[in-house]
């Protein structure tokens, strides 16, 4: 039986706006459209609601809780008793988009479980120190119960691994944080993007170009420091957040923070950004493999998944340079360094390298992994009978 004539169970922590998460279940949804779709919230807007078929998930009392829609990470606590509460047993294989609790859905023996996972929860396990101190919840009352909060999800977040069959991490950063939490082996399938949208563009111009929330881990205060300290780099800045004023604060008259953009208008500066400048430590990172779909080579923190999307200078067909410290001077010196070597990171192969983590490779690799696990899953159970 082909997994087109199963009933699929697709299962995203919550849908709010456009994101990788979100990419995955889009995919997901686009290779088995007659899977039903649950979440602990659904606020997607009409117009991206199309991109998921038109599919309104099934979701949680949550979505019904006071002032849900724009602060619906308040109702964290409230999110592993609330996923629990979805029903999915009449399906034959549910698969999960999880960075936070939808991997924790309750399946029974005979149905296959299968999650995506982009993260054990980043702010319960080796990132929480770094989320309390900036989130003013490290010390106090306040503090106290958010720690002792954290760390009854971390019970529970080990618990649920056990309800699913396979992981299937989005890096081999991610498989190796799977393998410390939850003591379980994922396998790896690279996240879908967009790379079709971009063109290479030849043509660079002379500015470097960073983009992101501006929330803290993105480090984007970092990159404007450093800029501040180049006053002859131009430095463009796009995107919101809780950082805004903070980050213009250092800006000197060097950087232009243009707030958020449209994806047009992203596409433009980073299609003739002389590179990306990428600070932060993520999952896997988007938009430094987009900047290379453009053509652009990136400049970036030497840690997490980008280490596996950029091709460092001094390999064959380089596509960037990593700094080694989040400081100012470790990122001025590369840029420096940069500036050096930058006609050598030729913007084709930058495009060729973004090219391996397109959509269309992503829904075959999902498309085969998923089918061979059902096959495997279902003579298991034959042998029973």
């Amino acid at each position: 039986m082909s997994c087109s004539d199963l009933s699929i169970g697709v299962v995203s922590d919550w849908l709010v706006t456009k994101a990788g998460a979100e990419s995955v279940i889009k995919e997901i949804l686009h290779l088995y459209p007659q899977a039903d779709l649950y979440a602990v919230i659904d606020f997607l807007s009409d117009m991206d609601r199309a991109d998921f078929l038109g599919k309104e998930a099934k979701k949680t009392f949550i979505q019904h809780l006071p002032m849900a829609k724009k602060y619906y990470q308040m109702y964290l606590p409230l999110m592993p008793f609330a996923v629990e509460q979805l029903d999915l047993k009449s399906h034959d294989i549910i698969l999960s988009s999880s960075h936070a609790v939808a991997k924790g859905v309750l399946s029974g023996p005979d149905q296959l479980h299968i999650s995506y996972v982009h993260s054990p929860m980043r702010y319960a396990w080796d990132l929480q120190h770094h989320y309390l101190k900036e989130s003013g919840l490290d010390k106090g009352l306040k503090g106290f119960i958010a720690k002792w909060v954290l760390h009854k999800m971390r019970l529970w977040d080990v618990r649920t691994a056990n309800g699913v069959d396979h992981m299937v991490a989005n890096s081999h950063f991610i498989a190796r944080r799977i393998k410390k939490v939850y003591g379980r082996t994922a396998d790896v399938i690279y996240p879908p993007v967009d790379i079709e949208r971009f063109s290479t563009c030849i043509n660079k111009e002379d500015f470097y170009l960073t983009a992101s929330r501006m929330v803290p881990y993105k480090r984007i205060d970092l990159i404007v420091e450093a800029f501040s300290a180049m006053p002859d780099k131009k430095l463009i800045v796009i995107g919101d957040g809780t950082e805004m004023e903070k980050i213009k604060s250092k800006a000197k008259s060097n950087i232009e923070i243009l707030g958020y953009q449209n994806n047009e208008t992203l596409d433009y500066y980073m299609s003739r950004a002389k590179a990306f400048v990428f600070a932060a430590e993520e999952d896997f990172g988007i938009i430094p493999v987009e900047a290379q779909a453009c053509g652009t080579p990136v400049i970036a923190f030497g840690r997490g998944g980008v280490l596996e999307t950029v091709r460092p200078y001094g390999v064959d067909n380089a596509t960037g340079i990593f700094f080694d410290n989040q400081t100012v001077s470790s990122l001025i010196e590369s840029v420096r360094f940069f500036e050096n070597i930058a006609e050598q990171l030729l913007p084709q192969a930058c495009h060729n390298n973004a090219m391996r983590f397109s959509s269309g490779r992503f829904k075959k690799e999902f498309s085969v992994y998923v089918t061979n696990k059902w096959n495997i899953f279902n003579a298991e159970k034959k042998i029973y009978y």
